[in-house]
């Protein structure tokens, strides 16, 4: 299969339309899922990481909250080259709770730390995990400036947010390369954001397109009654919108892969 792909904004990175998220193969604790998950085996998650190349998926999601995720990624990973790579920095997760920390030694130890977890010498683009706070933090927190101090040393190719606000998402996009956000049917306020940063030239990433895959369970029975799935219609929803380069689903089914695939081939 040969996946359409998008440049990010004015990054000179290429990604997929679709990304692997990758919460999944690192955290099953407090987490917003429908149903609770075992953690797939080094093979299991070897063998979808394969799946995703095959399928033409070259962008994959990460961060230092979603538990054992990059240190899998750094074990599981082959032919580093080939694949754009997402962190982020802001939020940690330990004995099952997350915290937040913003400060400037903390953002570069996080990325020094992310460098050695994945195997790597840079990262494609870092986004800083908001708190809900984004104005604050992009404001009054050392967090954007030190990140962009690491990207003129070479270490990060891009840097954004994940915002949690409309107001947030506007001012990131002013102030970095890429912006997350949310959007999905059910989901729209950000939609004001993604046409700013489009104006802008901004690269723009989509999560919970899928409702945090509530809307995938939903879909399962809808389908048998219609042609095209929830989970099909939300990745269309969110891809049809001018300016989206990617959106980040992340599953460990090796089935569901396939079929988010196969809905997004012929946008």
């Amino acid at each position: 299969m040969s996946l359409a792909k998008r440049m990010l904004g004015a990054t000179g990175i290429q990604v997929s339309v679709l990304g692997l998220g990758t919460v999944k193969i690192g955290r099953n604790q407090a987490v917003k899922y429908p149903s609770g998950f075992s953690l797939p085996s080094d093979e299991e998650v070897s063998l979808l990481i394969a799946q995703a190349k095959e399928l033409g998926i070259n962008f994959i999601d990460t961060a230092p909250a979603y538990g054992s995720s990059e240190q899998r990624l750094g074990r599981l990973l082959t032919n580093r080259e080939d694949w754009v790579i997402c962190s982020k920095v802001g939020e940690e997760f330990a004995s099952g709770q997350s915290y937040f920390d913003f400060s400037a030694e903390h953002t570069r130890r996080s990325i020094e730390r992310s460098l050695r977890s994945i195997k790597t010498d840079y990262l494609d683009i870092v986004l800083i995990h908001s708190d809900g706070q984004d104005c604050r933090i992009l404001e009054h927190s050392d967090c954007p400036e030190t990140l962009l101090r690491l990207q003129e040393e070479g270490l990060i190719r891009a840097v954004g947010m994940s915002t949690k606000t409309v107001e947030g998402g506007m001012r990131a996009a002013e102030m970095l390369d890429v912006v997350m956000v949310t959007y999905n049917p059910s989901m729209q306020d950000e939609a004001t954001v993604i046409d700013h940063a489009h104006t802008l030239e901004k690269g723009i990433l989509v999560k919970k397109a899928l409702n945090s895959g509530h809307d995938c369970v939903a879909g399962e029975v809808d389908a048998k009654a219609k042609s095209e799935s929830l989970t099909q219609k939300n990745l269309r929803f969110a891809l049809g919108r001018e300016g989206v380069t990617s959106v980040i689903v992340g599953t460990i089914n090796p089935k569901h892969l396939k079929e988010n695939v196969e809905a997004v081939e012929q946008i």
